[in-house]
């Protein structure tokens, strides 16, 4: 049986509208960035010896540093 990719996509210029965002502190598009990528956090996670809610939450604070801090 064949998984189904549930991975969400969005245009380029959607997602680059979402980094400028979320780098003026729009809480709504950090929020996007964050639920865009829930599925690869929380698979990447598995690979962390940490509790599944700490790597997840070390994982999305590592992104959004990358994000804020950036230059994409």
């Amino acid at each position: 049986m064949e998984k189904k990719d549930a991975q969400t996509t969005i245009p380029d210029n959607e997602f680059a509208e979402l980094i400028l965002a979320a780098k003026a502190h729009d809480s709504t598009a950090i929020i996007k960035l964050i639920e865009l990528f829930e599925d690869d956090i929380k698979r990447l996670s598995k690979f962390i010896y940490l509790p599944d809610e700490e790597a997840v939450a070390e994982i999305t604070t590592e992104f959004l540093e990358f994000v804020m801090q950036g230059e994409l």
